[in-house]
């Protein structure tokens, strides 16, 4: 018996191009949106490695289908992933005007630092400053309202000058009450705490901007430069002009000790 062969073009290729280029794009959409949400994930669970080999997957795909540069590509997707990251701290960590403040930020300094030769390694120190800032997220919720409102206060208005005195007034309880039930609650002093998150958030200003150090000293309200480049180099091991130079370093970040030390038999002070 011979075997005869149906010689019909395959369905496909009835199909108009235009609905298989739609087709095509459509696929392509979901992968992007589907990759796109795993490099959220990581970046707001803050785990840096996993979100800069994710972001390397996109870009190469976002240049694979599109005609633009490379370079213009990659600029503009870190553009509008700076957006995405200030929408989450704005719901989760900062208030809307600090929130945007990182935003418009974040835009200046891609405009500003991004370039030809530097692009692969800006990408990753990006997303690891993303990492470091969305990692605030985590800091322990203690038991005690006040002091979860003071720290709350301090991340809110970090650049400003504040005193025990003035959060004392803020809250409305005496000095000698917020320093004691603050060291309690957290492992530190209150004084000690708004060292710690002023040099925390003066590393963006180091590692992004090109602000002299004096003022950037300033901005944060130290006495002067001397005794932020003295209590930068306390808490990170060293000083701001080191930490400038070298773009691969860690950031500093402090962690309060424990969510509560036993509770205080379960009362309230």
């Amino acid at each position: 018996m011979k075997v005869t062969y149906d010689r019909r073009q395959p369905e496909i290729d009835n199909v108009p191009i235009n609905e298989m280029k739609q087709h095509d794009s459509y696929e392509k959409n979901e992968n992007f949106f589907g990759m796109e949400e795993k490099l959220l994930n990581h970046l707001f669970r803050a785990e840096k490695e996993e979100a800069q080999q994710e972001i390397r997957i996109i870009l190469d795909s976002l240049i694979m289908h599109t005609e633009h540069k490379d370079f213009d590509v990659i600029k503009y997707y870190l553009i509008s992933l700076s957006s995405l990251v200030a929408r989450h701290l704005e719901k989760n960590t900062h208030t809307p005007h600090r929130a945007f403040d990182f935003n418009l930020d974040c835009f200046i300094l891609i405009d500003s630092k991004l370039n030809e030769k530097n692009r692969i390694e800006f990408v990753d120190d990006l997303i690891e400053f993303y990492t470091h800032i969305l990692s605030e997220t985590k800091q322990p919720e203690l038991i005690h309202g006040t002091v979860n409102d003071v720290i709350d206060f301090i991340n809110n208005n970090v650049e400003s000058a504040m005193t025990v005195e003035e959060i004392a007034k803020i809250v409305n309880i005496s000095t000698s009450h917020l320093s004691r039930i603050f060291r309690e609650h957290t492992g530190t002093t209150l004084v000690e705490y708004i060292a710690i998150r002023k040099v925390e958030e003066s590393q963006y200003h180091l590692r992004f901007s090109e602000d002299k150090i004096s003022d950037i000293s300033d901005r944060f309200h130290f006495c002067n430069q001397s005794y932020f480049t003295r209590i930068f180099k306390k808490y990170t091991g060293q000083t701001p002009r080191r930490f400038r130079s070298s773009l691969a370093g860690e950031y500093f970040r402090y962690t309060i000790n424990g969510e509560e030390k036993n509770f205080l038999d379960g009362q309230s002070l």
